[in-house]
């Protein structure tokens, strides 16, 4: 049977043309550009472009975040300003000439750097949705990079003679950080894709950590598991709190209550408090809220897609098929969830006439390689998509020895009392093609057994007749019947028949 399906259930995603309305209305990059279009040569930055700091109490009041409210405490907006400003400088938003830049004799730490419009800032209004989607993607990385960097509550000690930070004296690994939290993105973009590939319930954050923490084959997680799963927490809650202004994430924070042990003084707490040394789990299933609730956005399924693609990750697109041919339809939907791949047959059909579709589809069902009995399943199912109009199409291989029995099959559901009655060498053929094609879908589920025991119990003489099936698959399916089935003695006779089977098929 084939296993080249693709790691990853495919997504669903919005047009561009929404993405990239999603990707301006992100605060984060929203800011920015209305600094980027805010500065002009009057605007002053020291070393490395950063708004000098007489300048961040105007830009904040350009930003709205001037002041203080019940939403910002003191110095609040100045630092959001800080940040969408360093966004608008890494993206290309505004182009800084550094005050400490040799090159142009300029190295005292008291000049300040010349800024000008970025190349950037004019795709805002004129670029198409990729343009701003690539943006967007760019400032995500500076996000991405900023939520990966070490938490420096202290300098003390850090800072070498050169005056570089001693990366090695914070016991941190930039890749080591990289890593993680791109491996907490990409479950989450799993968990979210195999819900039906769109961006609809979110995930408490404990499972989360959890999935990065808890060894699989662990019972009973160990108190120092627990542990280290409340501080992957706490990181990522820091983190999701940074990626949640540029659109990636939507998040219900942690309850800063719970990172309070009964009776400790607020100010000393660093963890989670509800998770305790009798080893019991940090989760109150109760009020799982309050441990913080992440979920990918639409805009955020793009973006972690696109990195995943970068890293050479194959992540379908719900969609993708819609200009392939009827065989790339059917195998490329043959690893795809049940609502994934109706979601793809309905975009390949919506550009094709019905008469037309069913036609490819059916030539395309055809072969005796691995795969086909699965394009066969795939391509009954895209037929009663099509309706009545596919009926000409599918009478047309009523005597076809592979479409034989899937058209009478198609006939039968649609309601038409003028099918020919199939040929005893077509019933069997047709049970190990569908029985094949089910191995291979569902991986051998309760279903699948009751299809067996269905069959076997509605033939005598079943396997007599179905080792003479001229099948590719028919050595393969026997076997899995004699699995599957919990008779003994109908197992036994199965796996006989097995024998025949592939002794005929080697002779």
């Amino acid at each position: 049977m084939p296993g080249d399906h693709p790691t990853l259930p495919p997504v669903r995603l919005p047009s561009d043309a929404e993405l990239a309305r999603d990707a301006l209305a992100a605060p984060l990059l929203a800011r920015a550009v209305r600094l980027a279009r805010w500065a002009g040569p009057q605007t002053r930055v020291g070393a490395g472009g950063d708004l000098v700091d007489e300048q961040l109490p105007a830009a904040a009041e350009v930003l709205g975040l001037g002041g203080e409210s019940d939403e910002l405490s003191e110095g609040d907006g100045e630092a959001y300003a800080s940040e969408a400003w360093r966004v608008a400088v890494d993206t290309g938003l505004v182009a800084v000439e550094d005050p400490a830049d040799e090159e142009h004799g300029r190295s005292d730490e008291d000049a300040t750097g010349t800024v000008t419009p970025g190349e950037q800032l004019a795709l805002v209004t004129s670029g198409g949705p990729q343009d701003i989607l690539a943006l967007w993607l760019d400032a995500l990385d500076v996000v991405f990079a900023d939520a990966t960097a070490p938490v420096l509550d202290d300098l003390a000690g850090v800072i070498g003679d050169d005056g570089e930070i001693d990366f090695e004296s914070l016991d941190w690994d930039p890749e080591e950080e990289a890593e993680f939290l791109e491996g907490v993105l990409g479950n989450l973009y799993l968990l979210t894709v195999t819900d039906g590939g769109g961006a609809d319930g979110p995930v408490p954050l404990p499972v989360l950590a959890a999935s990065m923490i808890v060894p699989d084959d662990m019972g009973e997680p160990t108190d120092d598991v627990l542990e280290q799963v409340s501080e992957a927490m706490m990181r990522l809650d820091d983190q999701f709190r940074l990626l949640e202004p540029i659109g990636l994430v939507s998040y219900l924070p942690v309850d800063e209550a719970l990172m309070v042990e009964d009776g400790e003084d607020p100010d000393a707490a660093d963890g989670i408090g509800a998770g305790g040394g009798d080893g019991s789990s940090p989760v109150d299933e109760e009020d799982v809220t309050r441990y913080g609730m992440v979920r990918l956005t639409p805009l955020g399924l793009y973006g972690i897609r696109a990195r995943m693609l970068e890293a050479g990750v194959d992540a379908p697109l719900v969609g993708a098929l819609a200009d392939k041919d009827a065989h790339a339809l059917l195998d490329g939907v043959a690893g795809f969830p049940e609502l994934s791949a109706r979601a793809e047959t309905e975009q390949w059909l919506a550009r094709r006439s019905p008469a037309d579709a069913a036609r490819d589809l059916l030539a395309a069902a055809r072969g005796t390689d691995g795969g086909a009995p699965l394009r066969r399943l795939h391509c009954q199912q895209a037929l009663s998509l099509v309706g009545a109009e596919a009926e000409t199409a599918v009478r047309d291989v009523l005597d076809d020895a592979e479409l034989g029995g899937l058209a009478r099959v198609w006939l039968a559901e649609l309601g038409r009392g003028d099918v020919p009655p199939p040929p005893e060498s077509m019933i069997f053929w047709l049970a190990i093609d569908t029985i094949a094609a089910q191995l291979d879908a569902e991986d051998e589920p309760e279903e699948l057994q009751e299809l067996v025991e269905g069959l076997v119990g509605q033939h005598s003489g079943f396997f007599e007749a179905a080792w003479r099936v001229d099948h590719p698959a028919t050595g393969d399916v026997l076997e899995a019947m004699g699995r599957l089935h919990r008779d003994r003695t109908v197992s036994k006779d199965a796996r006989k028949a097995a024998f025949k089977a592939r002794s005929r098929a080697g002779g």
